[in-house]
């Protein structure tokens, strides 16, 4: 009992550690993404948390399965790098020894990727999918960043504006160029606002302004001053995805509808709970360190290992969705083929330690 609590001790540490690192890389790149997409008037600045959280939770499956593998790996590399496997080892245990507390650790973790893999993050997916949509359809005034020219989805109006006033509201020193019938018309004014009547329509108001209006290359010209002038704002429905994907369907949907895509990322979604147990045991192996190679080999092996294992899942999960792999065998064969190895592996080293202990 003491064995196993200082292991499982040891591993949660590493991993809330591993788990804090990642996440903070994570923040670091959703944030810096969105906050250039607001800056460029892209998406609202009052969305970006909203946003970034619907990707954390997105990520948090894979994250959590990276955490569990590095955190076993690294413990056990630490034990045999300050002798500890050896005290463990002449006290009568064996490396089939680590197989239990390495679960107990692990099959906490492996729960909870489930719940994200297979309810939460096809959710996250869906909400963060429903909330570009959402903007997406807002109109072109309400897009309008300050001091980012701005052009509408119809490419026939460019607006701009300088700064906001005292009042949210209102805005200063506004550029707007419009075309319409062949004629090219430019509007500036000091203010601008936007004001809905009684029947539901938006307008924009510009306040002690001039306006050019006249057609390319011709002198014919006019210029208009004015002290109010209104410009309609055209409402946009909302389009819903015809077609959303795999990705951002919940689990009973994908059950539903078996295409290949579909049960393609059925596969991945169960796959990912499932290399959470898988490969924090094949760290117990890969931890070995041997101090005629150097003590980093190990640890190289145990990427190249975790990125190779990834990589088919990958593989597998296309062609099982382009119809190159029955939808019936999916990602087992790889998980089989880890299995496989992590049993040769555990028996090759119980085996020569048994070899080891009968020569002396």
């Amino acid at each position: 009992m003491i064995f196993e609590r200082s292991l499982i001790r040891e591993f949660s540490l590493v991993a809330l550690a591993v788990v804090a690192v990642l996440l903070a890389l994570i923040l670091t790149r959703l944030l810096i993404l969105l906050l250039g997409k607001a800056a460029g008037g892209e998406v609202l600045a009052e969305a970006v948390i909203g946003l970034i959280a619907f990707g954390v939770l997105t990520y948090l499956p894979l994250l959590l399965s990276i955490a569990a593998f590095v955190a076993v790996l690294l413990t056990l590399t630490r034990s045999f790098r300050d002798s500890e496997m050896t005290v463990w080892f002449t006290s009568g245990l064996s490396i089939a020894a680590w197989v239990k507390p390495v679960i107990r650790f692990a099959l906490p973790i492996a729960l909870v990727c489930a719940v994200l893999s297979l309810a939460i993050s096809p959710w996250s997916q869906a909400q963060s999918r429903e909330y570009q949509r959402l903007l997406e359809s807002r109109d072109e005034v309400s897009a309008v960043t300050p001091g980012v020219f701005r052009e509408s989805r119809q490419a026939d109006r460019v607006f701009f504006v300088d700064k906001l006033s005292e009042r949210d509201d209102v805005v200063n020193n506004v550029f707007v160029q419009s075309t319409h019938g062949g004629r090219l018309g430019v509007m500036v004014a000091q203010k601008g606002y936007i004001e809905t009547v009684e029947n539901g329509d938006r307008f924009v108001v510009l306040l002690n302004g001039r306006r050019y209006e006249g057609t390319p290359g011709t002198l014919d010209y006019r210029t208009v001053d004015f002290e109010r002038y209104m410009l309609r704002i055209e409402p946009r429905e909302a389009k819903k995805d015809a077609t959303p994907p795999a990705k951002s369907l919940s689990t009973l949907d994908l059950l539903a509808d078996p295409t290949p895509h579909n049960i393609a990322e059925l596969h991945w979604r169960v796959s990912l709970p499932f290399s959470v147990l898988l490969m924090a045991l094949f760290a117990v192996p890969l931890s070995f360190v041997n101090p005629r190679t150097g003590k980093s080999w190990n640890l190289v092996l145990a990427v190249l290992a975790y990125a190779l294992y990834n990589n088919l899942l990958s593989i597998f999960q296309a062609w099982t969705a382009q119809g190159k792999v029955p939808t019936w065998v999916g990602l087992w064969p790889v998980h089989f083929a880890v299995i496989a190895l992590l049993v040769f592996l555990l028996s090759r080293q119980m085996v020569s330690r048994r070899w080891f202990a009968f020569g002396r």
